[in-house]
């Protein structure tokens, strides 16, 4: 029975994955729902300034750059060099497009949106920008996301320094360019801009590539970025950052020196909390502006959920509108669980792609499980053959005693799509879930899925 003491029975502050999962969860579950975005659009920083405008951008560079290597475009002659704005055109069309349907769920299911910077009164009560009335709501949940984080000395007006979100109005391609950080974000745009013909400098504060994949995928992916040309600095801190008329000199507390022509922090985010009014519902963030959350994305403050960003790892979009569901279900009192928010597969989109889910080698040896291997090589498969795109190996974990799929992990082209065969089968009844599905299984040929299968043979010989 609707409660009138309240405008709402769901609010949500932002209306990026994590707000649009729990607000279409909710809606859809018979609740009075509305939703508060400061942007101008609805969509969250994932549409506008992260995911989708990043990896449109990608997607042209690599399909560019794959056509002007063809050797047919070479023998006609065609030898070209676009420029970023022109490689950039087609993005805006794309944000437009998903704007246009995100807004689309909101009317469908009769959910207003209200534009303006929310801002907690008390418990059950925000405000939307300056020319509105409170809001009262029986619940919340906070979805604001995340921006770059801004260390003090580092000058980000200066025209040559950008962070995630301006270096997608870069104007012109620099020959050069330093990527402060080496997290997925730093990976995926060295690996963009090397694919442009940029030389880059990739500084990672860490002894290795984003150590919570595989070994044996860092290991891959690691050389692929110096084969192309990248050139990878580990374990550097900055002291200290020059930018000049020309460049920027990126100074390292080891005594080294880079210079570039630009240069892009990559190095953390901050959760988007400082402007909400915290203190009036006694929630404090931590040192980067996220808030802390149980099993069921509630905050210590029962009737404030938290979801997406915000609430840190593992800070995937396809992880946010996970968890939005699960909050938004968790209200309803449709289910107490998770929606396997434990196995949500990683995707990094560096060239060639990475994607995981499961356990890694590293984390079946410290737990003394069983384990085997089964390799698939893309050089192998006639499908990457046929379109040239043969670097990369899939990578299947399983039990050597029950066979049970423990870990998929994919390098190549098409992993993100690749590795959703292996999760659906490590998420069958015990029993349905182990290396002999790909053993037995008639695949496509030629296909990378066929992957699946020789990555299982070769896993299967192994036995003894």
């Amino acid at each position: 029975m609707t409660d009138k003491k309240f405008d709402y029975d769901l609010f949500v502050i932002g209306t990026g994955p994590g707000g649009e999962g729990a607000a279409m969860q909710a809606a859809k579950g018979g609740m009075r729902v509305g939703v508060a975005e400061r942007y101008t659009q609805i969509g969250g920083g994932c549409t506008h300034w992260g995911t989708i405008p990043s990896k449109a951008l990608r997607n042209t560079i690599t399909a560019t750059t794959r056509a002007l290597r063809n050797p047919v475009f070479r023998e006609m002659g065609i030898n070209v060099s676009p420029t970023l704005e022109q490689l950039k055109r087609g993005t805006q069309t794309i944000i437009a497009q998903q704007v246009n349907m995100r807004q689309s769920f909101y009317d469908r299911n009769q959910v207003p949106v209200h534009f303006g910077d929310a801002k907690f009164v008390d418990q059950h009560t925000v405000t939307v920008g300056t020319d509105c009335d409170p809001i009262r709501s029986k619940h919340f949940v906070i979805a604001t996301g995340t921006r770059p984080y801004h260390p003090e000395f580092v000058d980000f007006d200066h025209p040559r320094i950008y962070d995630s979100d301006t270096v997608l109005d870069m104007e012109k391609k620099p020959a050069t360019l330093s990527v402060y950080g080496a997290g997925v974000i730093g990976t995926e745009y060295a690996s963009m801009f090397r694919n442009l013909g940029v030389k880059v400098n990739l500084v990672n504060t860490r002894d290795k590539l984003l150590e919570f994949l595989d070994d044996e995928i860092t290991d891959a992916l690691s050389y692929s970025l110096r084969e192309q040309g990248v050139m990878i600095r580990h374990n550097e801190t900055v002291d200290r950052i020059e930018g000049l008329d020309d460049g920027v000199i990126l100074h390292l507390k080891s005594g080294k020196q880079v210079k570039t022509e630009a240069l892009l922090w990559a190095n953390g985010r901050s959760g988007n909390t400082e402007n909400l009014g915290l203190e009036n519902v006694g929630l404090e963030p931590n040192s980067r502006g996220q808030l802390e959350v149980d099993e069921q994305f509630q905050t210590k403050v029962t009737n404030i959920y938290a979801v997406g960003d915000v609430i840190g790892y593992p800070s995937l979009a396809s992880a946010a509108y996970t968890q939005g569901r699960a909050a938004g279900m968790h209200l309803l009192g449709q289910r107490d669980g998770n929606l396997r928010i434990h196995d949500i597969p990683t995707g990094i989109y560096t060239s060639p792609e990475i994607s995981s889910v499961g356990k890694t080698e590293r984390e079946l040896t410290e737990a003394c499980v069983p384990y085997e291997i089964g390799q698939s090589q893309f050089k192998s498969l006639a499908r990457a053959q046929i379109t040239g795109e043969t670097t990369g190996m899939l990578k299947i974990l399983f039990h050597r005693e029950t066979l049970q799929i423990l870990g998929v992990h994919c390098f190549g082209a098409n992993a993100s799509e690749i590795v959703h065969i292996g999760q659906a089968i490590m998420h069958q009844p015990e029993g349905q879930n182990t290396l002999e599905y790909f053993v037995d299984t008639t695949f496509n040929y030629p296909t990378m899925a066929e992957a699946y299968r020789v990555a299982a043979l070769n896993g299967y010989n192994r036995l003894f």
